[in-house]
């Protein structure tokens, strides 16, 4: 009997200590949370985040595992002190950055393409990613590069830009089947534009294949519909929120649907300090990786929205071809086109593409009205300047 006494009461004794030890831990848990700011990693899942806490000497405070919903975060998030919080791009970025911030915490988004300390790494893992994130975070944010979420009003109306987007994208798809798919048995549709594409387009075709392609047009007829319907929601979008895409719209060859896009996208024409650097925003910079004399020519860096980017060289490549009226972006881009090479005219279109968004964001800032040939006025009236004073 005394022998059992003895060990519960070294069981005892053994379970107060080690509650002793938990209730002492989180109690200088909870003194540095409320007296220090916190710098957090969280690295976001799809159904699960992990996160990592850091003091203000870099020791470790937390690691937790936290539900990728608002209510998860909100319960993990929302009565702590605020704090510094980074995370990286991701789907789930914009809302859970939102949330952060309506907590009050500092929000930082990491741009995925500078943290190869993580990417490139032979030891990947949630709970090392989360605490890699807080380690960088709290010594330089900027080596991070931060990126700007947009609003969940313009995330909402972009919303209605990517949906037509994926319709066209898969009228497109049908209408390649339905012409690969005659083209076999030796027929062929007749050329014609995606929208004027239908039953109607199969009449000339015997009558067993009009049979099996009818189900098949059918849907891209469903689709035009639908795609017309959203075209004219978006132009009232435009007209009614969004009047500065009347700005844009100066330029030949930019329509409602690259204005609006453009202008969800950028959201705050302020945010950059110069037009220029709306070309870098929208990943149509040439990389650069000189060293010494070496300075090879590589490509763009496609960064930044890819719809946008392509909207963007759909627009250049108007403003290049022969119905388009004579501007100096035009002559420009012509020029470019004479260098020669294999190569010349998509070099054109790109760089005429950057100078596009170059033009947009500067019409969008000044509210100028455009003038399609005013370098060109201004060059020949100087030079009819500079000969009469020579004739005088």
């Amino acid at each position: 009997m005394k022998k059992n006494n003895k060990a519960e009461m070294s069981v005892k004794a053994e379970t107060s200590v080690k509650t002793e030890k938990k209730q002492a831990k989180a109690k200088k848990v909870s003194n540095k949370v409320s007296g220090e700011k916190l710098t957090i990693g969280i690295d976001l899942g799809d159904k699960t985040s992990r996160y990592c806490s850091l003091d203000a000497q870099g020791e470790k405070v937390a690691e937790k595992s936290v539900a990728t919903t608002k209510e998860g975060m909100t319960k993990a998030f929302g009565a702590m002190e605020p704090c510094r919080t980074v995370l990286e791009v991701g789907t789930h970025s914009p809302w859970v950055s939102r949330l952060l911030k309506s907590f009050g915490h500092e929000v930082i988004v990491a741009n995925p393409r500078e943290v190869r300390l993580i990417s490139g790494s032979n030891r990947k893992n949630d709970k090392l990613d989360a605490y890699t994130l807080a380690r960088l975070a709290r010594v330089d944010p900027d080596l991070l590069r931060p990126i700007q979420h947009r609003s969940e009003k313009a995330q909402t109306a972009l919303l209605q830009i990517r949906v037509r987007a994926a319709l066209v994208e898969t009228r497109t798809g049908l209408i390649n089947t339905a012409r690969g798919l005659v083209k076999a048995l030796g027929d062929r549709l007749p050329k014609c534009d995606a929208d004027q594409m239908g039953v109607k387009q199969a009449a000339t075709l015997p009558a067993e294949i009009q049979q099996e392609l009818k189900p098949l047009l059918e849907q891209v007829e469903s689709l035009t519909e639908k795609i017309k319907a959203s075209d004219a929601q978006l132009e009232r979008m435009a007209e009614t929120e969004y009047p500065e895409t009347k700005l844009h719209q100066q330029v030949w060859g930019v329509g409602t649907l690259i204005s609006l896009t453009y202008v969800l996208t950028v959201e705050d024409p302020k945010r950059f300090e110069k037009s220029r650097d709306t070309g870098c925003y929208v990943g149509l910079r040439p990389r650069q990786r000189d060293s010494g004399d070496s300075r090879p020519q590589l490509g763009i860096t496609k960064e930044g929205d890819e719809y946008l980017r392509k909207l963007l060289v759909q627009g250049a490549q108007r403003i290049l071809c022969q119905k388009a009226p004579d501007t100096d972006l035009k002559r420009w881009g012509l020029k470019l086109c004479e260098r020669g090479g294999k190569n010349a005219k998509k070099r054109a279109v790109v760089a005429v593409a950057r100078k596009l968004a170059v033009l947009l964001h500067s019409l969008w800032v000044t509210g100028e009205v455009y003038e399609p040939l005013r370098h060109s006025n201004a060059r020949a009236a100087a030079a009819a300047a500079a000969q009469s004073r020579v004739a005088a």
